[in-house]
């Protein structure tokens, strides 16, 4: 963050990140792609993604509030977590994670298509603070927390507050782009693309995986069981899927 500015009165910049991951997966039966849908839906409960947002928390330096979390039928989980910059006791029986000065929020959408063989898993996660928080020092940790082929990234910085000398000031810190904030073996592994706004402290990044490893993709196959051509086959529908997502 650099110096500190010298303010007058509360910091009340509000500072927002969307983060937005996709899994693809080749599932070759209607069967598999249930049994993939199945399988997300367990590993990315709300109880896990609870546990992945709390931890986010800790590393901005907030303080829970309260947490609402919600699982889905057939499918998907949400959940949202009010925050706060200091601890404050909550009075009566909470049951639900709150910030009093920003929020924390997940949504999974699981889905699959027969017609492709293609199932996408995708996480939005929306990160907003308020004052000196800022949400940009977890983005390798969500990026760790979920096996991402696409990740669309925006952040954005409203408002203003005054320095001491009454002066109008509109970013609290230096940011060029958000892949400045993310670990450079990770965008190693990426396609990446900024699209920014700086005169509207507006940031966005999207990354695709470069390489495809077929039998990460595959679900309860062993790519050695196929023939060449079907595997070439299922490459190219994996890579048309992604570039259609990155392109979108």
């Amino acid at each position: 963050m650099g110096e500190r500015l010298k303010l007058y009165g509360f910091n009340n910049l509000t500072k927002s990140l969307s983060f937005n991951i996709y899994d693809v997966c080749y599932a070759k039966t209607p069967r598999e792609q249930k049994d993939y849908i199945a399988y997300i839906d367990a590993q990315y409960n709300s109880e896990r993604l609870i546990s992945i947002l709390t931890t986010l928390t800790d590393m901005i330096g907030a303080h829970v509030l309260n947490i609402a979390s919600q699982d889905y039928e057939p499918q998907g989980a949400s959940v949202t977590l009010l925050i706060a910059e200091s601890p404050i006791l909550p009075s009566g029986k909470v049951k639900l994670a709150h910030l009093d000065k920003s929020h924390v929020t997940v949504h999974t959408y699981p889905e699959y298509h027969p017609d492709t063989h293609l199932a996408t898993f995708r996480v939005d996660i929306d990160v907003s603070t308020c004052g000196e928080i800022t949400p940009l020092s977890t983005l390798n940790y969500l990026i760790g927390s979920f096996d991402s082929d696409i990740i669309t990234m925006d952040y954005r910085v409203r408002g203003f507050t005054r320095a001491e000398d009454g002066r109008k000031i509109f970013m609290d810190h230096p940011i060029h782009s958000i892949q400045d904030y993310i670990d450079p073996a990770t965008l190693r592994r990426y396609d990446a693309v900024d699209i920014n706004v700086y005169s509207a402290n507006l940031f966005h990044t999207k990354m695709m995986i470069k390489e495809i490893d077929l039998q990460n993709y595959l679900f309860k196959t062993d790519v050695y069981e196929l023939p060449p051509q079907t595997r070439l086959d299922m490459m190219m529908a994996l890579r048309r899927e992604m570039i259609e997502i990155f392109n979108a």
